[in-house]
């Protein structure tokens, strides 16, 4: 069982992730953190000593690790699916599900986390409505290339286990 979780920032798939890790007594991995752990820097420090093709690359490649693993969840970064074949990629490997929160949701909880979040910490909240609208925008035709997509009132660990025991 290969399960990539993927969605906007602040859609919660790090936090399904633990709890499906849990679930199903597998490793559960955060493919931001684990970039972090590797380059011993944060993505923010990535971007500005590197660059996004750089941090884009080091994405891919550290995604392609899973390959070798039998099972896993997994909590891709926003834009993962974006670049370098990554979702095709993943589509291959395992089942891919989109975390698909409204914008509304996404905001408000986004907002308190503002000073966390590099991207996003000189944006007033008008200003983080419009960034997640024009990154959603963007990214859109990538994330709906998942097997499964789920919508606010649909995400639940009992939908979750239900569709991954499925795909099994």
């Amino acid at each position: 069982m290969k399960v990539f979780l993927l969605g906007m920032m602040g859609s919660g798939k790090s936090y399904w992730t633990k709890l499906l890790a849990t679930k199903y007594k597998t490793g559960g991995y955060d493919l931001d953190s684990l970039i972090e752990s590797l380059e011993e820097k944060t993505i923010t420090e990535i971007f500005e000593s590197e660059g996004e093709a750089h941090f884009r690359q080091l994405e891919a490649d550290t995604l392609r690790w899973f390959a070798q693993k039998k099972t896993f969840i997994l909590a891709t970064g926003g834009g993962t699916p974006c670049f370098h074949n990554n979702m095709e990629w993943m589509n291959k490997e395992g089942l891919t599900i989109w975390i698909d929160e409204p914008i509304e949701i996404l905001a408000g909880r986004l907002s308190a986390e503002k000073s966390h979040r590099p991207l996003l910490k000189n944006l007033t909240d008008d200003a983080l409505i419009e960034w997640l609208q024009t990154k959603l925008s963007e990214r859109t035709a990538s994330y709906s290339l998942a097997q499964i997509r789920l919508q606010s009132n649909e995400i639940s660990l009992i939908n979750l286990t239900k569709l991954i025991d499925q795909y099994a």
